[in-house]
């Protein structure tokens, strides 16, 4: 199963639908903590803190904007900047919760402790509290001439995924696109290093992340009740794993021939 159908999935009996669906999305790959779209292009994703402004004093204010303005002068290249907003999550403090209630030897104390659980979930439902995330992405679409019959280099580049090519067909690939993240990444460090002098912190999605993301932003209701808790069950590999594997298959094999 690949990561699409995580991230927009479809009901068995409804393959034509699964497939409309996923065809209309841009995202080709989540590869190595980068998004690869299907027109070659590659997205990092930086996840930010956030700073009450009006909390600052004047002094504080005029060299946070002074450090934002030096910002957007540096940038050579446009980024997206994304506020979302959702719906209060607070499943992993209320499982934390019932974990203490459980380890409670005092009867009534656990009592309690479960109650304090039930209540602020139900508040939390009854309120509709939501929160903010705040996500700057940054592109990198390297300018590639056109394959014949207008495919892309990264449709061919994800089309060579198979389990049938070579350590050399992959090997090959992983060089490519090694080359091209090194590229992305150098803007992912400026715009890191920038936005770290504004007084944000800043972290880049890994693969885990970007791919829990994509699944809250394309399903939100869904993912409300269903959740991505152990994504190692989808079974997909990163380049280095499968150049690994791809070895020892080769080492068994020429352990069998001789």
């Amino acid at each position: 199963m690949g990561l699409l159908d995580f991230i927009a999935p479809g009901k068995s009996n409804r393959n034509q639908q699964a497939h409309s669906t996923q065809a209309h999305l841009r995202i080709a790959e989540i590869y190595d903590d980068i998004v690869v779209l299907k027109n070659g292009g590659l997205r990092a994703v930086l996840k930010t803190s956030s700073i009450n402004f009006n909390l600052k004093s004047e002094q504080e204010q005029n060299a946070i904007i002074y450090s934002y303005q030096n910002f957007l002068n540096s940038l050579e290249f446009p980024i997206q900047i994304l506020i979302r907003s959702k719906k209060l999550d607070i499943d992993n403090y209320i499982d934390g919760v019932k974990a203490l209630g459980d380890k409670q030897d005092n009867k009534l104390l656990q009592e309690q402790t479960f109650e304090y659980a039930q209540y602020v979930k139900r508040l939390v439902e009854y309120a509709d509290i939501m929160e903010k995330e705040f996500y700057v992405i940054v592109p990198y679409d390297p300018a590639r001439a056109p394959q014949p019959g207008g495919t892309g280099v990264f449709q061919s580049f994800f089309q060579r995924l198979s389990p049938k090519e070579t350590h050399g067909d992959t090997k090959m690939r992983h060089h490519e696109f090694d080359n091209l993240k090194k590229s992305l990444l150098q803007r992912v460090n400026t715009v890191q290093s920038n936005l770290e002098n504004c007084g944000l912190k800043v972290e880049q999605l890994n693969t885990t992340e970007l791919i829990e993301l994509f699944y809250q932003s394309f399903n939100p209701l869904t993912s409300r009740t269903q959740k991505l808790k152990d994504l190692a069950e989808t079974s997909v590999l990163t380049d280095g794993e499968k150049l690994e594997e791809e070895k020892k298959r080769e080492e068994t094999s020429k352990e069998k021939v001789l």
